[in-house]
Parts: C-alpha cells; structure tokens; sequence
C-alpha cells in the first residue's frame, strides 16, 4: 500500500473481538497505530468513530472507520488482498465461514464470558450451554489441521482468540478444554506455535486471568 496510509486501531487488550482485527493485520502485514482505549472513560476519537454502538474495536483508515470485528476482517482481507487472503475461494466457503464467525462471535465467547462471570445454577447452566456449542464447532473442525483444511484462515482467526482465555475457563468456569476437547485444543495449540501473527497477537494467558479474576471482585463474586 502506499506510504501515505494511515491505519490506526482503537481497542481494549483484553477484548477477543479486537484480538481477531490484530491477527489479521499481522497476517497482512499492515503497519498500524494501536490506541489502547479506557472502556470506562473513552476518548472522544471512539465517541466520534463509532457513535452508533461506541465500543471497540474500531479501525480507522484514511480517516474513515470501520466498525464490528468481522466486518473489520473482510474489510482487511479485501484492501490488502495481495497477501495471505483469509476467506475460502469459492462462495460457499466463504457463506459456511461467515455463519460459523458468527457462531462463534454471538455464542461461544458470550456463553463463555458468562461461565466464567457468574456462580450456582446460572453458571452450571452456561457451562453446558457452553460444551454443547464446542461440541459443534469441534465437529466442524473434524480431522482437519485448520477449519480451512491445510491452512489458516477466517474462521480459525475469529476462534483462536478464545485460546487466551484457557486459564481462566479452568479456573472460574471449572472446565478443562484439553481434556474435554483434545482436537479443540491441539487446534489452538497448532495456532498458537504456527502463527507469530497468532502468539504476537493474543495476550498471556494468566494476565488475562488476572483481569477475570479483577473483574469477577467487581461483581462481588469473589473476596480479596
């Protein structure tokens, strides 16, 4: 791309929807400025950049925003089509890519978010809600090394985010993903080890348990 391109990201480092947008900007190689955002106090650039639903992530190009992590990805993956393209080639790749996104966007990181903020019958019931969306996108992930087949793609780079919150699945939602899903997690595994744009993207595992944990004190569901 040119030289004069400005690309700036407005994100929060624990957020999993905008870990997706930093992958992908690191698959394609796009230089860009990272503007970590205060969710309880944001700046006036997100209030200006994304006024409709005002939260990150937010990637601004020439000025210009764009809003919602998936729209963000295919907004990548076509300005910087020279270089490691994220979709399917064909159509219908692309649509069953597209639902499963967003499966997991809708599902998978919510129900776990909530497994591990909350306690009692609420929580035991997202943690079978939680198993059961992991037993379906595990089977769409069947034998294969990447959702895409023998390379990395849109929907392993929507998914792997939710590898940072491991540790924190274990600990509050009191749920194993190695053992109850061993694909699954040789999968994440796989990216992780494979993909620099993967491990230099995604956030510490405890760190990201430290901020759960932080979280989980705020709601009063745990004591100092």
């Amino acid at each position: 791309m040119a030289k004069q391109e400005e690309v700036i990201l407005l994100d929060f480092w624990a957020g999993m929807y905008g870990m997706k947008v930093r992958i992908a900007l690191a698959e394609k190689g796009v230089s860009y400025e990272y503007r970590e955002e205060d969710l309880r106090n944001k700046s006036q650039l997100l209030l200006e950049m994304n006024p409709v639903h005002k939260k990150v992530p937010v990637l601004i190009h020439n000025g210009k925003p764009i809003c919602e992590s998936s729209t963000i990805v295919e907004y990548i993956d076509e300005v910087w089509k020279d270089k490691a393209p994220l979709f399917p080639s064909d159509t219908y790749g692309k649509a069953r890519a597209r639902f499963w996104s967003d499966f997991i966007d809708k599902k998978i990181f919510l129900i776990g978010r909530n497994m591990c903020m909350t306690i009692g019958e609420e929580q035991e019931a997202s943690r079978k809600e939680f198993i059961d969306c992991l037993k379906l996108i595990d089977g769409e992930l069947g034998e294969k090394p990447y959702f895409g087949g023998d390379s990395f793609g849109y929907l392993d780079l929507s998914l792997i985010p939710f590898y940072s919150r491991f540790h924190a699945y274990k600990t509050y939602g009191e749920f194993n993903i190695e053992q109850e899903f061993p694909k699954l997690f040789a999968w994440a595994k796989r990216c992780f080890q494979n993909k620099e744009s993967v491990s230099n993207s995604l956030p510490d595992q405890l760190k990201v348990h430290g901020f759960v944990q932080q979280m989980r004190r705020i709601l009063g569901l745990d004591h100092e």
